[in-house]
């Protein structure tokens, strides 16, 4: 099976700026719900005798405490998570005697706590800092690693092309996120973000096999032109990528539909980051070197 990818590529690269310029303009008119993580708030956790009620339920029992917006999750082992906003003891007591009317409490297994949006925003500093040097330490490495093929294009090309595919395989799914918080309320928490991180991982991975395959081709291949040791490149990495992405696909299903509330999120978050690191490794990373490498020649570019 042999693809044509350099022949389509305008194709694909309009379907990846409509799905950017979706997400982009979905974060900016409903933006990003984040967790009490992040903002602040109190923290439940409680274990039922029995199986524990439905999270509809307990938040059909809490709607008259003022507690704002409550998020409830079920983990393993007749335990629940309720997470509102801050509140003091007499309402937590309150909550206490909401939850005993739904079933029985194993005593001893309440956790509480408030957080503090102090801690949030140090949280949100932080995530920033990381993803900024993953960022730096991708772009670094990538470089480096192409430091002795420098042409047709030079080594550092392929980094920035790598990090514009991992814009779009972070961006997308951001979006769906925020479509998600404004239609059921879902928030952005911890496990997103480290999944988020995950993707940028399993997204460059993807790049650079493919990258390294075209620089493998670069110095045998007997094709005469870059585009053509570029499609060649890709269709030679075609079906490892696509087993290997698909047996973790595999995976990740499986905990999306029976490893709990607590894993949902993120495990969704992995899957179409995963997938769209497969696609823009494929459709955009290696085919912007073909486009920018025939722009250049055409005398419009001279970096």
């Amino acid at each position: 099976m042999y693809f044509p990818f350099v022949r389509y590529r305008k194709i694909f690269y309009v379907i990846s700026i409509l799905l950017v310029l979706a997400s982009v303009l979905s974060i900016g008119f409903f933006g990003l719900k984040f967790g009490i993580d992040f903002k602040g708030g109190s923290v439940l956790e409680i274990k039922f005798k029995d199986n524990p009620p439905e999270a509809s339920k307990v938040q059909e029992a809490l709607k008259n405490l003022n507690l704002g917006e409550i998020a409830v999750n079920k983990t393993s082992g007749n335990e629940i998570i309720v997470k509102m906003k801050t509140i003091d003891e007499a309402t937590h007591g309150q909550i206490l005697e909401k939850l005993t009317g739904l079933g029985e409490i194993e005593p001893g297994s309440e956790n509480f706590e408030n957080i503090g949006p102090t801690i949030g925003q140090e949280l949100k500093r932080k995530t920033n800092i990381v993803v900024f040097l993953t960022l730096l330490g991708i772009l670094i490495y990538i470089a480096l690693s192409f430091r002795r093929i420098s042409r047709p294009v030079k080594s550092y090309l392929y980094g920035l092309a790598g990090i514009i595919a991992l814009f779009h395989d972070v961006l997308i799914p951001l979006g769906v996120f925020s479509v998600l918080g404004k239609l059921y309320g879902v928030e952005i928490t911890i496990p997103i973000i480290t999944a988020l991180l995950a993707v940028f991982g399993y997204s460059i991975n993807d790049s650079v096999v493919v990258f390294d395959r075209i620089r493998e081709n670069l110095l045998k291949s007997k094709n005469p032109t870059f585009a053509g040791i570029v499609e060649e490149s890709l269709n030679q990495t075609l079906v490892r990528s696509l087993n290997t992405t698909f047996t973790t696909l595999l995976s990740l299903f499986a905990i999306f539909f029976f490893g709990g509330a607590s894993l949902k999120y993120f495990s969704l978050t992995l899957m179409i980051g995963i997938g769209l690191g497969a696609y823009s490794s494929f459709f955009i990373a290696a085919l912007l070197m073909v486009t920018y490498y025939e722009w250049r020649e055409r005398g419009k570019g001279r970096f």
